[in-house]
């Protein structure tokens, strides 16, 4: 019946045949066509046109038509029929090796049936077996899939990966789909043509301009300045000034073009009416902009010197002038509008780490709770009574739960994931202040120890990977932070393979390049896919959890705090518990002191220029030999001082010259370190305590009990 209907199509094959009946492009309608064929005949009855279907899918499977992936993907029926048909007739032994590899790589049944079906249709459509599939293949049909129902379906990264694992695709080809789809490094023809600048000789002259500061410049760099001069400069004369073709700008649209700059539009919704209006607000950053015009007006003119052939032609007027450009106001403002940022962040840091803290104690236990429940009986845990769900169809490893109060269905799995790198990423940030993109570029690997040689005592440090300033650097691990890193490295060993930190590229989305996989700590599962955690998911998990808490601005809006508030606040409060700012100027890895000090909030810039001042002066005053070497004997009872800092139970963190504050009073010290071996200890000492204050309150030795309370609570801190 089929070839019936097709042998009486025109062309010289049943391919062409089948494209001129009409069928393939209706799509999912083709059965119209057909049935308009029947239904000439007197042949239409519902169960003829699916016997029709069924013919068609045996041609396909035969490679006597290849139909359209558009046709395939829109196409009514069964995928999974399509692949079972096309194992069995054209790659039966491709697909049963796709088949082993999805059993090898532990996916359900439904991800499994969607790899083998998107195998059996790229087949289909293209021809060969499944070892012919190519990347290019994959992505094609992805593409058709968001084309036909506006999205992808999911498990698109496995199929990929199964693919690719299987042999399919060229040794070249990106790991992940992910790399695959990413857009690279663009070249400055591209980064300007994205404008359609509409003056060719213009054009073309920024895109010398950038070649020429490529070499100088690292990628983030070079885009902010096709940004400024492609898009903010040029093609804003253009729009409003059509025609227009010479660097020498009138005074009129120079002046009219930097005013524009200046404003920028912004929605502004009414409270009460929620009509939305359209105002003109300050630009905070437009002095980049004219800083980079500037400059460039300025390199032509003294590459035109070098080489006036080149260059000559395009010397002109700057339409900016120095004082336009001048930062010292904006830099005051810049650093008042930070200082009070920090100053309303620092006080309530407690508050948000508290908060996370208990959050992902609550999900943990809850997460606990629910495994150890069967599904459909009620459990208990963190003050909340909710009911396993029953979900037969559900993803591996997935525990959901129903609240019977709001009557929602809750991912208890997903909930424990987003509290538990909460805590992580709150604690990190506060108590090593470093920036967001070297906290994702945390590894395994960063975790060192040095050895003292006199004590032999283990000092752990974690070394930051050069990121803004091009240096590395080494942050001494505190117990609080050691106590994080533990537990991200024991949650990522129990999730990988063989007890191992799994390994995972990532993408450096300043320089638009994907990084060599490697054992980075900040990393969650996607669906089967490990993945290194985005800046902006990093964003995202800090305002939820700084709306958990709560907490609001000053002018009632919820507060909000970024990666980099964290940097702040962490250098205000070092500096103001008695770290010099030299120190914290390394630990920030700052290369002028002067940005430290910037960082550093509510302290008066007259009482450092004076400090400063009051140093270089005492310097110059004091004699040459209080700079000398120190002698054998000063520089031994320097290092006695590390030698005597080990006690009992755990270490003394005194710095050098200082005469203990608590008389030996360690558990009440908060300069004690306490050992975690040492916890019995400790645990012996506190009940030793509890038991004599209820032997001086029984005996009534009142003066005794005060202080006997105060070292219980540093026991039980400890």
């Amino acid at each position: 019946m089929l070839l019936d209907w097709l042998q009486e199509q025109p062309g010289d094959s049943w391919q062409q045949r089948w494209l001129t009946s009409g069928a393939d492009a209706a799509g999912r309608e083709w059965s119209q066509v057909s049935g308009s064929w029947l239904r000439g005949r007197g042949q239409y009855t519902r169960w003829r046109q699916g016997e029709l279907g069924i013919g068609l899918r045996m041609a396909v499977s035969a490679d006597i038509i290849r139909p359209s992936l558009r046709w395939l993907v829109a196409a009514k029926g069964s995928k999974s029929a399509l692949a079972m048909s096309m194992a069995q007739t054209r790659d039966a032994g491709g697909f049963a090796y796709l088949r082993a590899l999805c059993t090898e790589s532990a996916v359900t049944g439904t991800v499994m049936a969607r790899t083998l079906g998107r195998a059996g249709l790229i087949v289909a459509a293209k021809g060969g077996a499944v070892r012919d599939i190519t990347a290019g293949d994959v992505l094609e049909l992805l593409d058709t899939e968001t084309g036909v129902h506006a999205t992808s379906a999911g498990d698109t990264a496995v199929f990929y990966r199964l693919l690719r694992q299987a042999g399919s695709f060229d040794p070249a080809a990106p790991e992940t789909l992910r790399a695959l789809r990413t857009t690279g490094q663009r070249t400055p023809e591209e980064m300007i043509g994205r404008y359609h600048l509409t003056c060719r000789p213009v054009r073309d002259l920024l895109v010398d301009y950038l070649r020429e500061r490529q070499p100088a410049v690292d990628y983030i760099t070079l885009e902010s300045l096709a940004r400024s001069l492609g898009r903010d400069f040029w093609q804003d004369l253009e729009r409003h000034h059509p025609g227009i073709c010479a660097l020498q700008l009138p005074p009129e649209v120079a002046s009219s073009w930097k005013q524009r700059q200046r404003t920028k539009p912004e929605t502004m919704t009414n409270a009460d009416t929620g009509e939305k209006t359209t105002v003109a607000v300050p630009r905070l950053n437009y002095r980049e902009c004219l800083t980079r015009v500037r400059a460039f007006y300025l390199d032509i003119a003294q590459w035109a010197a070098e080489d006036p052939e080149r260059w000559g032609s395009w010397v002109a007027r700057s339409p900016v002038s120095p004082a336009e450009i001048n930062q010292r106001k904006a830099a005051r403002h810049r650093k008042s509008r930070m200082d009070a940022r920090t100053r309303e962040r620092l006080p309530v840091l407690p508050v948000l780490v508290q908060s996370v803290s208990q959050r992902r104690k609550a999900a943990d236990d809850l997460l606990h709770a629910a495994r150890a429940t069967p599904p459909g009986q009620a459990f208990s845990a963190a003050g909340q009574t909710l009911t396993r769900s029953v979900t037969p169809h559900a993803v591996s490893g997935k525990v959901w739960a129903d609240d019977p109060v709001t009557g929602q269905r809750r991912d208890l799995t997903l909930e424990e994931d987003h509290a538990f790198w909460s805590w992580a990423i709150v604690e990190i940030l506060r108590a090593a202040g470093i920036r967001i993109e070297e906290l994702l570029e945390i590894t395994h690997y960063s975790l060192v120890q040095y050895r003292l040689p006199t004590t032999g005592e283990l000092v752990p440090l974690l070394q930051i990977a050069p990121s803004k300033t091009d240096t590395e650097r080494l942050l001494v691990v505190s117990p609080d932070m050691a106590d994080v890193l533990s537990a991200i490295i024991s949650r990522l060993r129990s999730h990988g393979r063989g007890g191992a930190v799994p390994l995972v590229p990532a993408y450096d989305s300043q320089e638009r390049t994907w990084l060599p996989p490697a054992p980075v700590l900040f990393q969650r599962c996607f669906g089967s896919e490990n993945r290194r955690i985005s800046t902006g998911a990093v964003r995202d998990i800090l305002d939820a959890a700084l709306a958990a808490t709560g907490l609001t601005a000053a002018d009632g809006s919820p507060l909000r705090c970024t990666p980099h508030d964290f940097r702040r606040i962490f250098i205000t409060d070092a500096i103001m518990s008695g770290l010099p700012p030299h120190i914290a100027q390394i630990i920030a890895g700052h290369r002028d002191i002067n940005v430290t000090l910037g960082y550093k909030a509510v302290y008066p810039d007259e009482a450092i220029q004076a400090h400063l001042a009051f140093l270089a002066r005492r310097r110059a005053l004091r004699p040459g030999e209080e700079y000398r070497t120190p002698t054998d004997a000063e520089w031994n009872e320097f290092l006695g001082h590390f030698e005597r800092r080990k006690i009992a139970t755990g270490t003394c963190g005194r710095a050098f010259g200082t005469p203990c504050i608590h008389e030996h009073s360690c558990l009440r010290c908060s300069m004690h370190w306490p050992d975690p071996a040492q916890r019995p200890r400790i645990a012996e000492i506190r009940d030793n305590l509890t038991a004599r204050i209820a032997e001086a309150e029984r005996e009534g030795w009142l003066g005794e009990i005060e202080g006997l309370k105060i070292s219980l609570a540093g026991a039980d801190d400890k």
